[in-house]
């Protein structure tokens, strides 16, 4: 394992970070956050013509072939712009599960659409229970059609398909199909989201490798973990920045030993996370053996550590935190819903355990 970025990755890192200045700075997040949607087509087709939409999927679906790490370049880097609208619902979510579960023709309808940017798509996943674990879904297919409700699905209104995890498959929906209703649901990140939607004798594509969800669902959270480390960055710079010029006393509160305590805390965290989430990428890529074990220490960690962080930038702004017109609090709302997708740290420490105790004993019928 490298402990250094690549010349080209750290290209794709600096491209991305100039895209984002360019195309995507906080005013256009804040034009796009007062839409219904929070989508802009324009963007999209930015971001499409960048080879964005495909760039981790096989060039015979119109993807560049680049790998798992340099989508968690890229994603700490929309993390750190506070992207708005569905590109990690569809590109990560929706397109990793088609890859990793998908029969060769169904990833050449769906999935090469997505890579060259002429669909959206989205995962529905949970239902009442609220639940991430997928021995509590309920919803089940009967004779290739659905009837049931997803709730919190993200992006749903502009996406073109939904795929639909269910207990006997994942089903490919079209969003105009009959039978579907979709409506908004609250939710705290403006920059993305949430519906609900109810099924009712709807047809279902489904797919032909279900044993392909826990990968793919693998790199939907390590990519996650990657934007939360991109927005807890950006909550640093914005803490550090500010430490730096609002004044009491007469001086900079950043010259305060207990305001630097706090910076010096939530770089510690920042930096954390980071790491966690590199390793966890380098495992999934490499098929590690611990690689379930990795994704869950950085998703738990960076839950714990991205709320943390959001806690102590709006303590060091004070009031000004709390106002509209100041972008910390954007970044903290990504954050806390940020914190429960794909399961809490609570919810990894659990899988963490079990994983742990089913490699132990695995390895005692062995010896």
């Amino acid at each position: 394992m490298q402990f250094g970025l690549s010349e080209s990755q750290e290209i794709l890192r600096d491209s991305a970070r100039k895209f984002f200045a360019g195309e995507c700075p906080m005013a256009e997040v804040r034009r796009l956050i007062e839409t219904d949607t929070a989508h802009d087509a324009k963007l999209w087709a930015k971001m499409a013509e960048q080879g964005y939409t495909g760039f981790i999927y096989p060039e015979e679906y119109g993807g560049a072939g680049l790998g798992i790490f340099e989508l968690i370049l890229w994603m700490e880097e929309s993390g750190r712009a506070l992207l708005p609208g569905p590109f990690f619902t569809t590109v990560v979510q929706a397109g990793s599960l088609l890859d990793a579960a998908g029969s060769p023709e169904q990833k050449k309808k769906y999935l090469g659409p997505i890579c060259r940017g002429e669909t959206r798509a989205t995962v529905a996943f949970l239902e009442a229970g609220a639940s991430w674990d997928p021995a509590d879904i309920r919803l089940e297919a009967v004779d290739g059609k659905l009837t049931g409700e997803k709730l919190f699905v993200p992006d749903a209104a502009v996406a073109d398909s939904i795929l639909v995890v269910t207990r006997n498959g994942v089903y490919v929906v079209d969003s105009r199909a009959p039978g579907i209703a979709i409506k908004p649901m609250p939710g705290m990140d403006l920059t993305r989201r949430q519906y609900s939607v109810k099924f009712k004798d709807t047809p279902g594509d489904k797919l032909g490798n279900p044993s392909g969800l826990p990968r793919a669902r693998g790199i939907a959270t390590t990519a996650l973990v990657a934007e939360m480390v991109g927005g807890m960055q950006r909550t640093l710079d914005l803490t550090v920045e500010y430490a730096k010029t609002r004044k009491q006393f007469g001086k900079p509160i950043g010259t305060f030993q207990a305001v630097q305590h706090q910076c010096a805390d939530m770089y510690l965290e920042t930096e954390s996370s980071r790491s966690a989430v590199y390793y966890a990428a380098w495992a999934l890529e490499q098929n590690a053996p611990d690689a379930a074990t990795a994704v869950s220490i950085a998703k738990m960690y960076a839950s714990d550590a991205c709320r943390t962080v959001g806690n102590r930038g709006i303590q060091i702004h004070g009031g000004m935190g709390f106002t509209w017109e100041n972008d910390v609090h954007l970044y903290y709302r990504r954050a806390k819903a940020c914190e429960t997708m794909f399961g809490d740290a609570t919810y990894h420490r659990e899988r963490i355990a079990k994983l742990v105790i089913d490699t132990a004993a695995a390895a005692a019928k062995t010896a």
